[in-house]
């Protein structure tokens, strides 16, 4: 198995970061190998040319047989042998070797078969080449510290403004179409926009339409749903006159049909809207349950492994239970069981278990399924009013087959 990094790594100031140290050691890294190799070629060049007058001076003095200058003579100790078979050779050259523990530049030429050299002290030398090392060094790592530093002030002002505009994203998607990001840039059209303020904008934009383009709909929604309801009155009190038949039947089953949509409809809108306030009050759950299953008059088993006692608005909690239960028989298979579990309720079937859709993106209004005759508005009402409870409600498949929806109470 591959091993994870922590998760702070995969932001983008950690990646800036990286990516600003890496570029300045490597900069760093090049200038200071440059600045090296030409000082220390131009150090040993001048060490070389000393020591190569020196053994000039040395071989006029030893050609006329006069006394050799200090650090001078025919194969004088501590020579370096590579240098002295050069020499042997009838060749001269130079190098840098350890004598009585200090750097020397040895010179060395063809004397009689024999090799005359001559030593220049090299510490010097080393030690101007040492103190430059040094120095790249400690400058090195002062700029990559202080680049990191500046550098990690400018993307982080950059990643803030993007978390602020990711923020303002998720807070769109849970339904707060109040959001904006605000960008003082996309206000001003004479100051220049980078890329985060462009996203900004866009979303901002994006936001707006979003809004007007809701609250067109909900409108539309409400205005239709109270435009129906006088007609559907009146459609319903004349086909309570209608002689009794089958016909009439059908009639009578067709308008409350469409009264119930159109009072799901203005529910709809009233959650959307957040126009009705929550009253609550302590209320056992257990008895509520049985009592919502009562008035719903289907066979639904009720089962209390733990009651408790919760604050919450009867009406709607009722209101969610009873949508449960009606799409549990309409759309799954007996048995029906709702479980009281503590603060927690749950209501399973034993059907083909909740479409992929619904278990991906929730519920969504006029759709229920392809082989479903509903208009999906039952489990839309029943999150919407979970929501105004404090309540949260999940859909799931049913271990062993079938659909399972689980209401966790406020305090579960």
């Amino acid at each position: 198995m591959r091993s994870r990094l922590p998760a702070w790594t995969a932001s983008l100031t950690w990646k800036s970061a990286c990516f600003i140290v890496v570029m300045c050691c490597s900069l760093a890294a090049v200038l200071g190998a440059l600045v090296h190799v030409e000082v220390t070629r131009q150090t040993v060049a001048t060490a070389r040319e000393k020591a190569l007058a020196k053994l000039h001076d040395a071989s006029r003095a030893y050609e006329a047989g006069e006394a050799l200058p200090p650090e001078s003579g025919l194969d004088p100790e501590g020579l370096p042998p590579q240098l002295r078979a050069l020499a042997v050779g009838g060749h001269r050259g130079t190098i840098v070797a350890d004598h009585r523990g200090r750097p020397t530049m040895w010179a060395a030429a063809p004397a009689d078969g024999r090799a005359l050299a001559t030593a220049v002290d090299y510490e010097q030398s080393a030690r101007t080449i040492s103190g430059l090392d040094n120095a790249i060094i400690g400058s090195s790592v002062l700029a990559i510290g202080g680049t990191l530093l500046v550098g990690a002030f400018a993307v982080t002002r950059v990643t803030r403004r993007l978390h602020q505009t990711a923020t303002v994203a998720r807070r769109i998607t849970q339904g707060d179409l109040d959001a904006r990001v605000g960008d003082p840039r996309t206000k001003d059209p004479s100051r220049h926009q980078d890329e985060v303020a462009t996203v900004a904008g866009a979303l901002d934009t994006m936001a707006g339409s979003l809004q007007a383009k809701l609250e067109s709909e909900r409108r539309f929604t409400a205005d239709v749903a109270h435009e129906l309801r006088t007609p559907l009155t009146g459609l319903q009190a004349a086909s309570e006159l209608l002689p009794e038949g089958r016909p009439t039947e059908l009639v009578r089953e067709r308008v409350r049909t469409m009264r119930q949509l159109t009072e799901d409809l203005l529910e709809i809108s009233r959650l959307d809207s957040g126009s009705e306030a929550v009253e609550t009050d302590l209320h056992q759950l257990g008895r509520l349950a049985g009592r919502v299953v009562r008035a719903s008059g289907t066979r639904t088993e009720v089962v209390v492994v733990r009651d408790a006692h919760v604050e919450t608005d009867r009406r709607r909690l009722e209101r969610v239970l009873g949508n449960l239960v009606a799409n549990a028989h309409k759309h799954g298979r007996e048995p029906v069981v709702l479980t009281v579990d503590g603060p927690v309720v749950t209501v399973r079937d034993h059907g083909d278990g909740f479409p992929d859709y619904l278990l991906s993106h929730g519920p969504q209004r006029f759709r229920s399924g392809a082989k479903s005759k509903g208009h999906g508005l039952g489990l839309t009402i029943a999150v919407g009013q979970a929501e105004a409870i404090g309540a949260r409600l999940e859909f799931r498949r049913a271990e062993g087959g079938g659909a399972l929806a689980v209401l966790s109470l406020p305090g579960s």
